[in-house]
């Protein structure tokens, strides 16, 4: 095996992990990406809101979609 079949595994090691726990907690997930937008929206004092909220939708698309389903987080901004 060569050092670049270590690192191919090594990452599908890691998606597969960040999918179990996204699957057991979806709704978790969500919401520390929805604090983590409004703390950084706050500190740029609302100037890139837009942005900021479309950055967490990915974010959380992404992240919902590891196992091949849409059924793990909501996108639903506070």
């Amino acid at each position: 095996m060569g050092v670049f079949d270590n690192l191919k595994d090594a990452a599908e090691s890691l998606k597969d992990k960040a999918s179990d726990l996204v699957d057991g907690h979806g709704d978790k997930v969500g919401d520390g990406l929805d604090k983590a937008g409004d703390f950084v929206d706050e500190k740029t004092g609302g100037q890139y809101g837009d942005k900021i909220d479309q950055g967490v939708d990915v974010a959380k698309d992404r992240l919902d979609g590891l196992d091949g389903q849409d059924d793990d987080i909501t996108n639903n901004q506070s």
